[in-house]
C-alpha cells in the first residue's frame, strides 16, 4: 500500500512539474540553485557557492568579501550579494518532464538568457540557455 501512494505521488509531481522543485547542483559544482514556484510558473535563486567570497587576488579589490552581482547591467543591482540572488524567472512546465519560457541570468556576464529545462536520464535536470533561437546556446546538467 505504501509503495503504491509513493508511486502515485511521485506520478502526481511529474504531471504537474514540481519535480523540479528543491536545490540543484550545478555541473561545475560551483553552485547550487533552488527552485521554487511562484503561482505556476517556476523560478530559482543561488542557495549556495562554492567559493561565497571574493579571492585574495581579487582585480576589483574585494578579497575576502562576499561575492557581489557586480557585473550586472543595471547599475543599481551591483551591490547584491549573489547568495539569495533570483537568477530565473517565468519557467511554465509544458509536460512530459519540459519546462519552457523561462530566463535565466548569468551573474558572470550580467547577461539575462531564454532557457528551458527538462529532465534526463538518471534525474539530472538539462538547463538550456540560449539567445533567440535554442540552436544558439548551450545546455548543463544540473544534479
Amino acid at each position: 500500500m505504501l509503495l503504491a501512494m509513493l508511486l502515485s505521488g511521485n506520478a502526481a509531481a511529474s504531471q504537474n512539474g514540481d519535480e523540479v522543485l528543491g536545490v540543484w547542483l550545478t555541473e561545475d559544482a560551483d553552485a547550487r540553485i533552488e527552485i521554487f514556484k511562484e503561482g505556476s510558473k517556476y523560478s530559482g535563486r543561488i542557495a549556495w557557492l562554492a567559493q561565497p567570497n571574493y579571492p585574495a587576488d581579487d582585480d576589483g579589490g574585494m578579497a575576502g568579501q562576499p561575492k557581489i552581482d557586480r557585473n550586472s547591467h543595471d547599475p543599481k543591482r551591483r551591490a547584491k550579494p549573489l547568495v539569495g540572488l533570483q537568477i530565473m524567472s517565468g519557467f511554465e512546465y509544458a509536460g512530459n518532464g519540459v519546462w519552457k519560457n523561462g530566463r535565466i541570468y548569468d551573474p558572470e556576464d550580467g547577461n539575462t538568457y531564454s532557457c528551458r529545462m527538462w529532465m534526463g536520464e538518471n534525474g539530472a535536470l538539462k538547463v538550456r540557455g540560449y539567445l533567440g533561437i535554442s540552436l544558439l546556446g548551450s545546455t548543463t546538467d544540473w544534479t
